[in-house]
């Protein structure tokens, strides 16, 4: 019954993403329009005759009604072709097999760096409440959280890559050419990313941890003579574990949209940097195709969540 329901419960999110998927990149497709500005003045030159405008809409298709070219657009991304970039010329399916990796390692280092640091931090908090430990923690995730993206990052370069010469201060390597030289590109963009992750999880799990390790029950258990370690593990972070893969999957939403700033600073050629450079020139399939990537991509996390709640959740269960 549970494998009934578990594929029932992803059939029923599934159904629920489209509607989702149709707004996100209907309201997209009409903002680029907006953008002040013609395409066809940018691909021909100032100087282009009205002729040779009116050439250069017809072949991208640019005089054609709105709504015909969004759902041209649409049904080639249904049958896996996003189009070709009106400026470049090149697949923006290429690009983003180019560009969405090196973004995904540096979203993935983030989150792995706020659970490792933020997680003991907010144990820490929580076993300690209204303490000098409980203060400091929750002073340093107040000032993790209010610290911009971009000045941490221009920090960090200054610090680890052009003072000490640890680590490069710009560029990036795609995992699959060098692992190594991939993550020393990627540690300091991660690191600037994940101060307010960080901050998040462990204010977050101080919040949740303190209202079980207060309740009546675990009380109970401590005067029934059950170590602090078992009350912790087994019924403390068990309880908090919903809680925190909520914050896990807000977070990564807030990192992938983060690293247009940071990609900026580090000049990593990621995503980041692909739609702002299609966005200014308004080459509108670009923009659509990383757009649609971001909204697969953050959906398919939160699928993946809401199949954990199953796991951790007997309730959801």
């Amino acid at each position: 019954m549970s494998s009934r329901r578990a594929i029932r419960t992803v059939r029923r999110r599934l159904i629920q993403v489209v509607p989702v998927i149709l707004i996100v990149t209907f309201v997209v497709f009409g903002l680029i329009q907006l953008i002040p500005g013609d395409i066809a003045v940018t691909l021909a030159g100032d100087n282009a005759s009205d002729q040779r405008l009116a050439e250069i809409r017809a072949l991208y298709g640019l005089d054609r009604p709105f709504l015909v070219q969004y759902f041209d657009w649409l049904w080639g991304a249904v049958h896996g072709d996003l189009a070709r970039s009106l400026i470049s010329g090149e697949e923006v399916m290429t690009s983003l097999s180019r560009t969405f990796p090196l973004t995904l390692l540096i979203v993935v280092l983030a989150m792995l760096i706020s659970m490792v640091i933020g997680i003991p931090l907010g144990i820490l908090a929580a076993l300690r409440p209204n303490s000098i430990i409980d203060g400091a923690v929750m002073g340093l995730a107040s000032v993790g959280i209010a610290i911009p993206n971009f000045w941490l990052a221009m920090i960090l370069v200054a610090t680890f890559a052009l003072s000490l010469g640890w680590l490069p201060a710009t560029g990036a390597v795609a995992f699959s050419d060098d692992p190594i030289r991939a993550l020393e590109h990627a540690i300091l963009p991660a690191t600037a990313l994940a101060a307010g992750g960080i901050a998040e999880v462990a204010r977050q799990l101080r919040t949740s941890l303190v209202d079980i390790l207060g309740s009546q029950y675990v009380r109970t258990l401590h005067a029934k003579g059950l170590p602090g370690g078992a009350v912790l593990w087994k019924h403390g972070l068990k309880n908090v574990s919903v809680n925190l893969l909520t914050v896990i999957g807000l977070l990564a939403n807030r990192l992938l949209a983060a690293t247009v700033v940071v990609e900026t600073v580090f000049a990593i050629p990621g995503v980041g940097n692909l739609i702002v450079n299609a966005a200014l020139a308004r080459d509108f399939p670009v923009v659509q195709g990383v757009v649609l990537t971001m909204i697969v991509f953050v959906v398919g996390l939160n699928l993946i969540i809401d199949m954990l709640y199953v796991v951790f959740d007997p309730r959801v269960r």
